[in-house]
């Protein structure tokens, strides 16, 4: 299974282009899924009503589902509340029904990891489509299990989860109640459910997909998020930049425009000479329908497949230079980083690293636990974190 996550600046068409990469594969023969949390947009583009309970078919091979957040916020909440009944009958606090919930910011975007792990766990798609957010909330909800997991260890490590016949007794020499087994429980539930949506993203065969508007200001904002995507691991596989017009026109200001185009295209080529850049043309208006679906991505070959089959690599890798420079350097790829967005931070047995407005926290690998970091440098697309050992805690050769 590939899964092509879309996203890109506000404005540019993701859920136009997503919904055209859906269909694409779908006429190639692949068994292709398009997901969208869109209420409006994507029935419009597709030319047709989508349900949220099962996915709607839209063409041979291709069918969308509509992820409804408030629907999955119910369900949530209204199960949570039946767990804790008996704390909220001793509290007596009165239950909410079902028709008196709203969905909470957020909820938007648990729905959406959840629709893409049942679809990932699924034999029913060759392709999953994912109509995302703007490339900076996308960056965030990609982070998001991966640091929901890190506060749940934090805050209710499992090593500490004491046996409940101990717990009284625990409770009495502590002076305080120890947590109930029913919250170390549902952290237990939390942490199997965001496990299998990191499995997801993290999976070979995810990618992103990034899709822009050629404009002067496109190439250092893609720059930006390319960094972002890069200090979480992300893979970008491709560059669709959409709406472009003809060139050639006898229309002064139509060329004018044009030109402007073509002069922001060679940058964002020469910006990413790594990326398949594929161009999307002005088809004078919005696209409606699997007709004029076609036209867009009609005849391009898709060469942003999977990266391969096996596990994902790690892409922060440790260079062992102790014998040369005696210094081990862990090396983190970003593409499109610059120094003046760059911070670096050790707490104890974690680094973080910040891009721009994005952070990320990484726990050291157990040689690096026992240096101490003596500089860094951003070189060609890396940041090089250089660690030299302390001579307290590193093995003495005999």
């Amino acid at each position: 299974m590939r899964i092509v996550l879309v996203t890109g600046t506000g404005g540019a068409g993701r859920t136009t282009l997503a919904a055209a990469t859906a269909l694409a594969g779908a006429r190639r023969g692949e068994r292709a899924l398009l997901l969208t949390t869109g209420s409006s947009a994507p029935e419009t583009v597709l030319g047709t009503p989508l349900g949220a309970d099962a996915p709607t078919p839209i063409a041979p091979g291709l069918h969308a589902r509509r992820i409804d957040p408030g629907d999955r916020f119910r369900q949530e909440f209204l199960a949570f509340q039946e767990r804790a009944g008996a704390a909220l009958d001793l509290l007596g606090a009165a239950p909410l029904d079902e028709d008196e919930l709203t969905e909470l910011p957020g909820s938007e975007d648990f729905a959406l990891l959840h629709a893409l792990r049942a679809a990932h766990a699924s034999d029913d798609w060759d392709l999953v489509v994912v109509d995302m957010p703007p490339a900076a909330e996308t960056i965030r909800l990609l982070a998001l299990p991966a640091q929901v997991r890190r506060y749940l260890r934090r805050l209710l490590p499992p090593e500490r989860q004491a046996a409940r016949a101990l717990r009284p007794v625990l409770a009495q020499l502590a002076g305080v109640p120890m947590p109930a087994q029913k919250l170390y429980d549902a952290a237990e539930r939390w942490e199997t459910e965001l496990a299998a949506v990191q499995r997801t993203i993290d999976d070979p065969g995810t990618s992103v997909r990034l899709v822009t508007e050629a404009g002067p200001v496109a190439a250092a904002t893609l720059r930006s998020i390319r960094a972002g995507l890069a200090l979480h691991g992300r893979r970008t596989d491709g560059l669709v930049v959409n709406r472009l017009l003809p060139t050639g026109s006898a229309d002064p200001f139509l060329a004018a425009l044009s030109g402007s185009q073509q002069t922001a295209l060679k940058a964002l080529r020469e910006e990413f000479p790594d990326l398949p850049v594929h161009e999307v043309p002005h088809l004078g208006q919005d696209p409606q329908g699997v007709d004029e679906l076609d036209e867009l991505l009609g005849g391009q070959a898709d060469d942003t497949g999977a990266a391969g089959p096996g596990p994902h690599p790690d892409p922060w890798t440790v260079e062992d230079r102790l014998a040369t420079d005696g210094i081990l350097v862990w090396r983190v790829p970003l593409p499109g980083a610059e120094r003046r967005g760059l911070g670096l931070v050790r707490r104890g047995d974690e680094i973080v690293v910040t891009v721009g407005r994005f952070r990320r926290i990484r726990t050291l690998p157990s040689a690096l636990r026992r240096c101490t970091v003596s500089g860094a440098g951003l070189r060609d697309g890396a940041l090089e974190i250089r660690f030299t050992p302390d001579p307290d805690l590193w093995p003495k050769s005999d």
